[in-house]
Formats: C-alpha cells, sequence, structure tokens
C-alpha cells in the first residue's frame, strides 16, 4: 500500500510540475510578429510643393529604384487637373524633403487640402480605384457610395 501511495504522488506531482510548466511557457510565448508600422505626416507647408495655389495636392514620396513606387506615380499622375496638383518625391532628389516629413516608407501618398492638412494616405501601392475614390470623394464628399470606400490609411 505505501509502494501505491508513493507512485501516486509521484504522478500527482509530476502533473502538477507538467501544468506548471505548460503554463509558464504559454504565458512567456512571443507576442505574435507584428510587421512595421510607419509614420505619415499629418500636416505639409504647401510650399514645399509645386503648385501651392492648387485646391488638392497628391504627393507621391517614391524612390527610383522601387517597382511599387513606379506603379503608383503612373496611377497618381493621371489626376493631375486645375485644382489637384501632382508630385513626385525621390528620395534622393528630394531627400530633404523625405527627411523634413520623416518619409521612412515609399511608396507613400498623402492627399493634402490647400492649407496642407493630410486627409488621405496610402503606404504601399494604392489600386487605382481606391487612389482615384480618395481624390474624388475628398474634392466632392459623397461621390463614391459607402459601401465603395475603400481606406487607405
Amino acid at each position: 500500500m505505501a509502494h501505491v501511495l508513493q507512485v501516486l504522488a509521484i504522478l500527482v506531482v509530476g502533473a502538477i510540475a507538467v501544468g506548471v510548466a505548460a503554463y509558464l511557457r504559454r504565458r512567456d510565448a512571443d507576442a505574435p510578429q507584428q510587421g512595421p508600422s510607419y509614420d505619415v505626416p499629418v500636416q505639409l507647408d504647401r510650399g514645399d510643393f509645386d503648385r501651392p495655389d492648387a485646391p488638392w495636392l497628391v504627393a507621391v514620396f517614391s524612390s527610383s529604384t522601387c517597382l511599387a513606387c513606379k506603379g503608383t506615380w503612373e496611377k497618381a499622375e493621371l489626376l493631375s487637373s486645375d485644382v489637384v496638383a501632382v508630385q513626385q518625391l525621390d528620395s534622393i532628389e528630394q531627400k530633404d524633403t523625405h527627411t523634413r516629413y520623416g518619409i521612412d516608407a515609399v511608396p507613400m501618398v498623402v492627399i493634402a487640402d490647400a492649407d496642407g492638412a493630410v486627409q488621405r494616405s496610402f503606404i504601399g501601392e494604392p489600386t487605382a480605384t481606391d487612389l482615384w475614390a480618395a481624390v474624388a470623394e475628398l474634392r466632392a464628399p459623397g461621390t463614391v457610395p459607402p459601401e465603395c470606400a475603400h481606406d487607405g490609411d
């Protein structure tokens, strides 16, 4: 009988040890890996950009070595009009502007109003639909049905 009690005691202690080890392992597990996060400027000095008098600015922060930047620019440049200034800012040629606004990811598109307040932004290459819809909705609220609007921020 004493032998059976010893075996039971060992089994109970072992089960407790396994349970505690599993709990500690789960508690100390690394948090899921998070992707990088990038800051988007909230205010631009329109004097730093082409056509500061235009009611809207679409600024495409890019790099000449970035394929997604090329696609982003091709979509954005079609938005240029009398009321929308569109400008590409290369990370080498306009390095000071990238530094001034803390741009650390390209492509980054910011859409700013006449006062330079950033109203929408996209990090990474947006679809043409999302980019064009964002500008259309900012210029004329209600243009894009809510079920069709995508938030690129």
